[in-house]
């Protein structure tokens, strides 16, 4: 199973980012999959989850702000990120989690910088 990060790179702030993820392995039906996020000097933290019935969960630093939604067809995450500010710049990481199997998967993340 491997999960594929796409769509980081430098933003000014205000401006906006779409990242995508994409999970590849037969035997992967995550039921949870989101998004975490490292700032330089920090530990990582979540950003946001949605289960496989579409219930989604934020942080409160990115609530209406960031909207994440998945296919589960596609085997595939995003994450909309608007309102891109300073504090948001981090590597972000996909992220999925199995219930039956007991396993969480990492992706190997994408930087998104925003500039002021």
């Amino acid at each position: 199973v491997q999960l594929q990060a796409y769509g980081g790179g430098t933003v000014q702030t205000g401006g906006s980012l779409r990242l995508s993820c994409v999970a590849s392995g037969n035997n992967f039906s995550p039921d949870v999959m989101g998004w975490y996020r490292q700032a330089p000097g920090k530990q990582r933290e979540l950003v946001a989850t949605i289960h496989a019935g579409d219930v989604t969960n934020y942080s409160d630093s990115v609530k209406g702000r960031f909207t994440i939604s998945r296919d589960n067809a596609k085997k595939t995450v995003d994450l909309q990120m608007n309102v891109l500010g300073p504090a948001d710049t981090a590597v972000y990481y996909c992220w999925g989690y199995s219930v039956s199997k007991t396993m969480q998967y990492w992706g190997k993340g994408t930087l998104v910088t925003v500039s002021s």
